[in-house]
């Protein structure tokens, strides 16, 4: 199946940020359309933006005319289109725990400290921009404190979060990383994470996918 793909991204989105390297690690190229969920009121609230995701939400990945939605979703069907290299390990033991550790992020960590979270935090519970900050530092802390514990424990763990090739994990733990740091969060206190986080800049699909490297980056 030919590659003819269109990421509709933002630049601080870690979900994004997800896609960006998994294309990145197949050596995809993508042609980006910027989304900024800030400017003209959200412009994921558009009409065009809302007919390919009623969810006004990024990414969204075309492919061939076909629009998916969904970070995880999108990564797992790049992976089925075009496997090589995988993000996925070949037992069912290791794509469960790698699987799980993609969920801990996207699922139990994001969702309470994304955009859309924070404005409502300050617009209808009328919360300061200092009890926004505490709020994700704790979402953030409980979570990497597992992760940590879950990573530092685990036989499978390499110079990455299964092995020594990246997967699906470390695609949705390294933008958790960057959100944590722009936080100024010490994530050294979560040695096993930093060290993963060292190994994945190591690679070019990492750099390059960082927010600060995007042609819409302010």
């Amino acid at each position: 199946m030919a590659a003819e793909l269109t990421l509709y991204t933002y630049f601080r989105s870690s979900a994004a940020f997800r896609v960006r390297i998994a294309l990145n690690l197949k050596g995809l190229t993508a042609q980006h359309k910027f989304v900024h969920l800030l400017k003209d009121g959200g412009q994921q609230f558009g009409a065009d933006y809302a007919r390919l995701n009623p969810q006004h939400l990024v990414p969204t990945l075309v492919h061939n005319g076909h629009p998916l939605q969904q970070s995880l979703a999108i990564i797992e069907y790049l992976d089925e289109v075009f496997p090589e290299p995988p993000l996925l390990p070949p037992d069912a033991l290791g794509r469960a725990w790698v699987r799980a550790i993609a969920l801990a992020v996207a699922c139990d960590i994001h969702p309470v400290n994304n955009l859309r979270m924070r404005k409502y935090l300050h617009k209808e519970l009328g919360r300061s921009n200092d009890e926004i900050r505490d709020w994700q530092v704790h979402w953030i802390s409980l979570g990497f404190d597992a992760l940590e514990t879950m990573l530092a424990k685990s036989e499978s763990t390499g110079r990455f979060c299964h092995g020594d090739v990246p997967t699906l994990a470390d695609i949705c733990l390294i933008p958790q990383m960057a959100n944590a740091r722009a936080l100024n969060m010490g994530v050294e206190k979560w040695p096993t994470l930093a060290l993963i986080e060292r190994a994945a800049f190591a690679l070019p699909a990492f750099l390059e996918a960082l927010p600060k490297n995007q042609a819409d980056a302010e």
